[in-house]
C-alpha cells in the first residue's frame, strides 16, 4: 500500500470505483449507476469463472429486485427454492421459507450456478453503463476520500490507473484492500475445512424435494455437517465442513477424507450414482474478518469485510445487503447529504451479521440443532421468527429473535430441549 496521497482536485475517471464484480460488486454498480453516479468495476478474473456460496436466501430477491437484477434472474432458469431440509440420522426436519415472520418480501428464491448467476449480474449491470473491466487486478491502491487512485495489470501484462472520488471492495475472498491494509485478522471461530464438487446427481429417490437445500449432520460428530444444493440442469453441488487438522483424518488426501465422510451419512444411497463433473476442490481459512468496514476513501463489503462459517447460506445475503447499504450512502451524499460510515453503515450492517454469527454458533455448539429438530408443533409464531433468519431477514428488528437473539435464542433452546 502506497502511502503517498495522489494531488488532489485533479478529474477523476469515475465517481466510484469498484473493485470485484461479484454480487456485491454489481449490486452496488448497478444502483449507483441508476442514480446517476459514474462507476468503474475492476475485475481480476474473466467471467464466467467459478465460485461456490451457491444456495441463495429469500432476502436476496428483495434486493435484485431494487437493483433492477431480478428480471434477468428469473429468466435465466434457474433452479426454485422454497426452504431448507436438515437431517441428523433419522431425524429430520423440513424449513418452509414461505412461512416466515415477514409482513412483506419474498419467501422463495434459487439454487444458481454461480458462473452462471455472476455473469448475469455483470451482464446486466454493464447494458445499465457500468464500465466493468474484467482480467484487470488491481496492484496497488492510494486511497483518500474524495481522490482515491487504483492501480491494475491486465491479462496482457499492461497497467494502468483510475481515479475515483470513493472505492468499494467488493473482491471477496480475495479481499484486495484489507490485504494491502494489514488489516486482516484471523475469526476468533474454529477453523474449518470445506471440500465440495459439483456431480450430476441422477438422485432417484421419490422423496427428494429439489427445492430446498439439504444439510446433513454427521451422525456422531454434530460439528461436521455437508450441504446438498440440486440445480436445474440435473447437477448438484456436493460439500462438506470440517476441522481442519483433525487428526481422524490424518494420513488421507482430499479424495479419501470426503469420500468417507460422505459415506457416513444418507447421502452415501442418495448419490449412489453420482457422476463428478468437476474435480473436488478445497477451501481452509475462510472465515478471517477485518478490523474495520471502512476508512478514508473506502468501505468494504461482504466477503471482503469477513465470512461467515456458510452453513445458512449468508454469505451472498450479507454481500448484497452491504452493497445496497453501501450505494445508498453513496447515493445520499451524491445528492448532498452528510454520511457517517458508522452509523450509516457498519452499525446497521453488524447488525444483521452477529444476528447470523450468533445462529452459526448456536448451531456448532449444539443450540441451533436442538431447536431446528425439536420444534415444537403448536407456536407458529415462535417457529416464524426461526424461518425468518433462516431465509435470510436477519436486519428486522421486529423480530425478536434479531432484536434480542442471544436471549431468544436460550429460551427456545429451554423451550425445545428433550432432555
Amino acid at each position: 500500500m502506497s502511502d503517498n496521497h495522489s494531488e488532489s482536485h485533479l478529474m477523476t475517471d469515475c465517481d466510484i470505483a469498484i473493485i470485484g464484480a461479484g454480487p456485491a460488486g454489481t449490486v452496488a454498480a448497478k444502483c449507483l449507476c441508476d442514480a446517476g453516479l459514474s462507476v468503474i468495476v475492476l475485475e481480476a478474473q474473466t467471467f464466467p469463472r467459478f465460485v461456490i456460496g451457491e444456495s441463495l436466501l429469500p432476502h436476496c430477491m428483495n434486493v435484485l429486485e431494487r437493483a433492477g437484477l431480478l428480471d434477468a434472474v428469473e429468466k435465466a432458469g434457474f433452479q426454485h427454492k422454497n426452504g431448507a431440509v436438515f437431517e441428523r440420522g433419522s431425524l429430520y426436519q423440513s424449513i418452509d421459507f414461505r412461512e416466515n415472520f415477514e409482513d412483506t418480501g419474498w419467501g422463495t428464491t434459487f439454487q444458481v450456478q454461480r458462473s452462471r448467476f455472476d455473469h448475469i449480474l455483470a451482464q446486466t449491470t454493464i447494458d445499465a453503463g457500468v464500465d466493468i473491466r474484467f482480467a484487470h487486478k488491481v496492484t496497488d491502491a492510494v486511497l483518500r476520500d474524495g481522490d482515491c487512485t487504483l492501480d491494475y495489470e491486465n491479462d496482457s501484462g499492461q497497467t494502468g490507473r483510475i481515479r475515483s472520488t470513493f472505492v468499494l471492495d467488493a473482491s471477496g475472498y480475495g479481499r484486495v484492500l484489507p490485504r494491502m491494509l494489514g488489516i486482516i485478522k484471523s475469526s476468533q471461530s474454529t477453523e474449518r475445512r470445506a471440500l465440495f464438487t459439483h456431480l450430476r446427481d441422477h438422485i432417484s429417490d421419490p422423496d427428494y424435494d429439489r427445492e430446498k437445500i439439504l444439510i446433513t449432520v454427521h451422525p456422531v460428530r454434530p460439528e461436521i455437517w455437508y450441504w446438498l444444493i440440486p440445480f436445474s440442469d440435473g447437477t448438484s453441488s456436493v460439500g462438506v465442513i470440517y476441522p481442519d487438522q483433525d487428526p481422524e483424518f490424518d494420513g488421507l488426501d482430499d479424495q479419501a477424507i470426503f469420500d468417507r465422510l460422505i459415506g457416513d451419512t444418507g447421502l452415501g444411497p442418495l448419490l449412489a450414482k453420482a457422476e463428478p463433473t468437476r474435480p473436488l476442490n478445497a477451501i481452509a481459512g475462510y472465515s478471517a474478518q477485518s478490523d474495520t468496514l471502512f476508512g478514508d476513501g473506502y468501505v468494504l463489503l461482504g466477503n471482503s469485510a469477513g465470512f461467515l462459517d456458510p452453513v445458512f447460506s449468508s454469505g451472498v445475503t450479507i454481500a448484497m445487503h452491504s452493497a445496497e447499504l453501501a450505494a445508498k450512502a453513496l447515493i445520499a451524499r451524491h445528492t448532498g447529504q452528510a454520511v457517517d460510515w458508522d452509523a450509516d453503515y457498519a452499525i446497521p450492517l453488524n447488525r444483521g451479521v452477529e444476528t447470523f454469527r450468533s445462529y452459526v454458533d448456536a448451531w456448532y455448539d449444539g443450540r441451533l440443532q436442538t431447536i431446528i429438530f425439536n420444534q415444537p408443533d403448536d407456536d407458529t409464531k415462535l417457529k416464524r421468527m426461526v424461518v425468518s433468519i433462516l431465509a435470510g431477514y436477519a436486519w428486522n428488528l421486529d423480530n425478536p429473535l434479531v432484536s434480542k437473539t442471544d436471549r431468544y435464542l436460550e429460551m427456545l433452546h429451554d423451550l425445545c430441549d428433550p432432555s
